[in-house]
């Protein structure tokens, strides 16, 4: 089946919702499709469920904040798919997606990618054991569920992700063992120079992080500048060991080890369609290069959100309301005049809702070992490839990420490469006396998720599309 729409969203998370609902109060035709049951995305997941329980009060105000623009998404009367995957997009535009056991073809005028970011990958020995991990996909438990670990967790990792989440923990009834906090000694001061800006533009984001430290320490084990961490155990996790930038070393009983390193671009999808990257230096990641309404090196190809680089839920709904805008002038909905109009108190906003980020970026970049894992860690866990034998292959020649997913399968795997292009990327970069931006990351391919032979035997061939 294949359809045509003025503009495709996908991703129904805080970008892609507000993108909707502008464009739609345009009078555009717009489909969003998304890959979870219901809006919200990652951050505001199941929120329609959880609104007005005690769960929602375990897990913020932020996360009640989705309520709003979940209920003007529902209410603005746009084409809404749930459980669609993107598996392939064309420049052009044309999209094909996977629902329900079938596949089909979209096409649009324009095209707003607004997928959103992962935790960045962050391997070290013993990461792939039971046991071991990340803290989203822990808190994508409790939003789903409200499910929380019967046993005392530890908690490693920099960044406000895993203190929020170690606070809702404890709110929830949970035990945690200890807080292992892996922010490298000085960042502080680094950072400072950023502060007064950050303090200016939004203080409540900043007084509430000091807050969740503040509990923490008074409430749990907490210890600074772990500098390394190996999970132990033959089938499952038993033990942790940690060393701290200091040199002392512990080893400790463990049964649970939630990890999280910061947040990186989601950027598989543009790879593919080929828009130019750009290596954004603050939150060591690339992410596609776009003008100021969001629009990509391809022509009505359009990212907001994480996507566009990490930024928050506020910052992703503003950015989804810019690109709707410039998609309305595209498609004549609006004249240019009037989109600069309407985009001077979004940018306003923006500008506001940004100005935490140099801040937290320089507090909280991972330490190095995240970066360059010692040898014996399992650099990319779907084909079970180390860190030495990417290494191996820079002695017989100066490969490049292709050329080690060549060789050793690396990347190959179910994730098509999304939990281990970085670290190859860093990995060739240290070994050739290269930077990581300039090793680069591995070329994408179609499908950019699994696809059957029978999902595809169902595209329309009337219409070309196999």
């Amino acid at each position: 089946m294949s359809r045509s729409v003025d503009l495709l969203i996908v991703g129904a998370g805080p970008a892609g919702m507000s993108a909707a609902v502008l464009a739609k109060r345009q009078g555009l035709h717009v489909l969003v499709v998304d890959e979870q049951p219901s809006p919200g995305g990652q951050i505001w997941r199941n929120i329609e469920n959880v609104a007005g329980t005690r769960r929602a009060g375990i897990l913020g105000k932020a996360y009640d904040e989705g309520v709003a623009v979940v209920g003007r998404f529902r209410a603005s009367g746009v084409d809404y798919e749930p459980g669609a995957q993107l598996w392939h997009v064309e420049a052009g535009a044309r999209a094909f997606l996977r629902r329900g056991g079938s596949t089909s073809s979209v096409e649009a005028e324009c095209v707003l990618l607004a997928t959103g970011a992962q935790e960045r990958p962050a391997p070290f020995p013993g990461w792939t054991l039971p046991g071991v991990m990340t803290v989203g996909a822990a808190q994508i438990v409790l939003k789903s569920s409200g499910q929380i670990p019967d046993e005392p967790v530890w908690i490693a990792g920099s960044g406000p992700l895993p203190l929020l989440y170690a606070v809702q923990l404890l709110q929830a009834g949970g035990r945690i063992a200890g807080f292992l906090d892996t922010t490298p000694p000085g960042r502080a001061a680094e950072a400072m120079a950023t502060l007064p800006k950050a303090l200016f533009g939004a203080p409540g984001d900043l007084l509430k992080g000091l807050g969740w430290i503040a509990r923490l320490r008074r409430q749990v084990p907490y210890v600074r500048h772990v500098a390394e961490i190996e999970a132990i155990g033959e089938h499952g996790l038993e033990r942790i060991r940690y060393v701290t930038a200091d040199g002392r070393a512990e080893t400790v009983q463990a049964s649970i080890l939630l990890v999280h390193e910061g947040l990186v671009p989601t950027i598989h999808p543009t790879l593919a369609l080929g828009c130019r990257h750009a290596w954004n230096s603050g939150q060591d990641s690339f992410a596609p290069e776009l003008d100021n309404w969001g629009e990509t090196s391809e022509h009505n190809i359009f990212v907001a959100g994480d996507g566009a680089g990490i930024g928050g839920a506020r910052a992703a709904c503003l950015r989804g309301e810019l690109a709707a805008l410039r998609i309305a002038v595209r498609i004549g909905r609006l004249s240019e005049a009037e989109a600069e109009n309407l985009a001077k108190p979004i940018r306003s906003r923006l500008a506001q809702a940004l100005s935490p980020r140099q801040f937290l970026d320089r507090y909280y970049r991972p330490r190095p070992a995240v970066f360059i894992p010692p040898d014996q860690t399992i650099a990319c866990r779907c084909e079970e490839v180390s860190v030495a034998s990417i290494r191996e292959q820079v002695r017989a020649n100066r490969p490049g990420p292709n050329q080690v997913k060549a060789f050793t399968r690396a990347g190959m795997g179910p994730c098509q490469g999304r939990q281990c292009s970085y670290t190859v990327a860093h990995v060739l970069a240290a070994a050739e006396g290269r930077s990581a931006p300039d090793v680069g990351l591995y070329r994408i391919r179609p499908p950019l998720k699994p696809v059957t032979l029978g999902e595809l035997a169902t595209l329309d061939t009337m219409d070309g599309t196999s």
